[in-house]
């Protein structure tokens, strides 16, 4: 288990789902959090935890520069949207606003803690794609091509990135049981349909995607 004791790590969307699973976990193992999120902290994140309320969709990133401490080990981006209409009903502001959410939210954060990840001499930034960036499925033609982006992005800042040590990585879940994904999962017959739809036959949980 890596040793997070004393390193700064920031969660962009720590405030619910995976982020704030990541949060609970990371501060478990002893690190000192930064979450940004677009709401007040909610009641449930852990105390310890410096918290920032920032739309980072905003072009004005000056309150995330002022958060940051100098110093970033880590960063991972979990904000994420669930557009699912079928093709000739996607509008090009669902396009637009998935890509803003998943794609440029994740450039603005990165570009904004690079001099700080920088400064760490070894750091890991992660991001979030989807399964379905990868195999087809019905609906999800806007997500999809956002979340490929976001992976196009990483591997080409990996590549690019290396040289100053910090790693760029991708996870790439398929439905999660999350706030996201509520409307999803609003029951148990969704939630088992959904289940056997997969190898294991069932839905993954934030804390296993932290």
């Amino acid at each position: 288990m890596e040793n997070f004791r004393n390193k700064n790590i920031l969660v962009v969307g720590g405030s619910s789902g995976i982020g704030l699973a990541l949060v609970k976990q990371l501060l478990a193992r002893e690190a000192n959090v930064f979450t940004v999120s677009r709401r007040e902290a909610p009641e449930d994140l852990p105390p310890a935890t410096k918290h920032l309320s920032l739309d980072i969709t905003s072009d004005n990133v000056t309150p995330l520069q002022n958060f940051l401490p100098e110093v970033l080990h880590g960063l991972a981006y979990c904000p994420g949207t669930i557009t699912l209409k079928p093709f000739h009903r996607l509008q090009i502001r669902d396009f637009q606003h998935d890509l803003e959410v998943n794609l440029l939210g994740a450039v603005r954060s990165i570009q904004c803690a690079l001099p700080a990840l920088k400064q760490s001499g070894g750091a890991g930034v992660i991001l979030f794609s989807t399964v379905a960036s990868r195999v087809g499925m019905n609906f999800h033609a806007s997500i999809a091509a956002a979340k490929a982006a976001v992976q196009g992005l990483a591997v080409s800042l990996a590549a690019e990135l290396a040289p100053q040590y910090i790693r760029v990585n991708v996870i790439a879940p398929s439905i999660t049981m999350t706030p996201l994904a509520g409307q999803l999962l609003s029951s148990e017959q969704k939630q088992d349909a959904s289940a056997q739809r997969h190898p294991l036959k069932q839905i993954g949980q934030p804390g296993e995607m932290a």
